[in-house]
């Protein structure tokens, strides 16, 4: 099995990778050995990311309000949405866009059903 640790070259001389003395700058840190492993290319090191928690939002809209707005709210109070009944709504990973979608009802619950799949050039375009 190949070796996945990140390794501080700073440490001690063990810092060496398999196939010498680490480049890497002092205090930094390098994956050594991230290689596919599975001669299928099934990707066998994807399952190291598989269980990596995210945080997915679905902004439903937004509004601003004045404090003294916000203070006079109360139970059946209704907040006006910038976006309009039947818009797509954006699905968020970790803040990022990575889709868009239509809400649905299913088993008396919501759920969203994706319209749109953000493709990764896209995402890495708005990064920058």
């Amino acid at each position: 099995m190949a070796d996945h640790t990140m390794q501080d070259p700073s440490t001690n001389a063990a810092a060496a990778g398999p196939t010498g003395p680490s480049t890497a700058a002092p205090g930094s840190f390098e994956i050594s050995n991230f290689k596919e492993s599975s001669p299928t290319g099934s990707g066998e090191n994807l399952d190291l990311l598989l269980d990596i928690p995210l945080e997915i939002t679905i902004e439903l809209g937004r509004t601003k309000m004045l404090i003294n707005d916000l203070l006079k709210l109360g139970q059946g109070s209704v907040i006006e949405l910038t976006k309009e009944a039947g818009d797509t709504l954006e699905i968020l990973a970790n803040n990022r866009l990575v889709a868009k979608g239509d809400v649905v009802v299913m088993n008396k619950k919501y759920g969203i059903r994706l319209t749109e799949v953000i493709s990764p050039v896209e995402r890495l375009e708005k990064l920058g």
